[in-house]
């Protein structure tokens, strides 16, 4: 009996002993815890690394590469900012993954970020978490055929297999657009095939499609591809049609596409729409200020051929939406305005 007394004495001082010992530590670390936590603080003026993630287009478009270019002038410009260029479907698939949050910078057409912006054509509901950044080229809308197709007009696509553009894209928009002007439904009157542009000019060169739109910066990799094993010719748009386009939907304008591009002998007339870059509203307005400064003041950097056609000044011009508030201070702070 005594020795369990004795037993349960000895484990009780023992256990006592813990605690104190326990409370005893807990003071000496609580100091040096106020200590380490001060220099914390002392420290955290330094923001985190932010992850930009730059969605782009298919990787034989033009988005691709000048995103790729675009995040190494952010990288090279800003502290700690990580941005990468992510291969997309294009246009429609990048409003609506701004919308879901996966991604921070966007390239669309400017068309694209309009009917985003007012739920229109392919989009349900409007898309109110993105600003733009700026526009930054034309984008021609290209008829792409070779020779040998016997295709010289957008009538001649009537019965003929179609690439209209990948699920998803700006360029599906557009074939529906320019087919509607001259008397051509793209559900009934072609064979449409949802193609990127790489599977589109393979396509041509192996005979299953005929002909195939491509929305793109000039000249386009995939399209300089082609020409390269026959001989391409892209189908000329009237200034007549592209009146009717225009006064139609407001975003096209007139292009042209020099002689000597992809080998043709003489320029051909066409439309084109302009290429923008979007941003999330969720990123805040001083990180979106010195990216679009970075990018608009670093054009010299940009070691695409875009890049020539890539300014501030233009910047403005037929954005079509609202400007993400640290793109509209840049452009304030610089008197540019549309």
């Amino acid at each position: 009996m005594f020795n369990k007394k004795g037993l349960l004495t000895i484990s009780m001082l023992f256990l006592l002993s813990l605690v104190l010992f326990a409370c005893g530590g807990g003071a000496s670390d609580g100091g040096g815890s106020g200590d380490d936590s001060e220099g914390d603080a002392g420290g955290g003026d330094e923001e985190g690394e932010q992850f930009i993630q730059v969605l782009t287009g298919g990787t034989e478009g033009t988005y691709y590469p000048l995103g790729g270019t675009f995040a190494q002038v952010i990288n090279d410009n800003l502290d700690n900012v990580e941005a990468n260029a992510t291969s997309t479907g294009a246009s429609v698939e990048n409003m609506n993954a701004i919308s879901e949050g996966d991604g921070e910078i966007a390239f669309t057409q400017t068309d694209i970020a309009a009917y985003a912006a007012g739920g229109e054509v392919m989009f349900e509901e409007p898309n109110e978490d993105f600003g733009a950044i700026g526009t930054l080229y034309p984008e021609t809308i290209q008829i792409v055929a070779t020779q040998d197709s016997g295709i010289e007009t957008v009538e001649d696509l009537e019965g003929k297999t179609v690439s209209v553009g990948a699920p998803g894209s700006g360029t599906n928009a557009n074939a529906d657009n320019i087919l509607e002007v001259h008397g051509l439904d793209i559900n009934e009157d072609i064979q449409a095939r949802d193609l990127d542009f790489g599977d589109s000019t393979t396509g041509i060169q192996d005979g299953t499609i005929d002909a195939a739109f491509i929305t793109s910066g000039t000249p386009t990799g995939a399209v300089e591809s082609l020409a390269a094993t026959s001989d391409v010719t892209i189908v000329n748009i009237s200034t007549e049609k592209a009146q009717e386009l225009m006064d139609q939907y407001s975003y096209y304008s007139e292009d042209e596409i020099p002689e000597g591009t992809y080998g043709l002998e003489e320029s051909v007339s066409t439309v084109a729409v302009q290429a923008m870059l979007v941003a999330h509203s969720d990123l805040s307005e001083d990180l979106v200020y010195e990216m679009t400064k970075a990018i608009f003041e670093n054009t010299d950097q940009i070691s695409h051929a875009k890049g020539e056609l890539i300014s501030a000044e233009s910047a403005l011009d037929g954005v079509g939406v609202d400007l993400h508030p640290g793109a509209q201070k840049y452009f304030d702070e610089n008197g540019i305005s549309e």
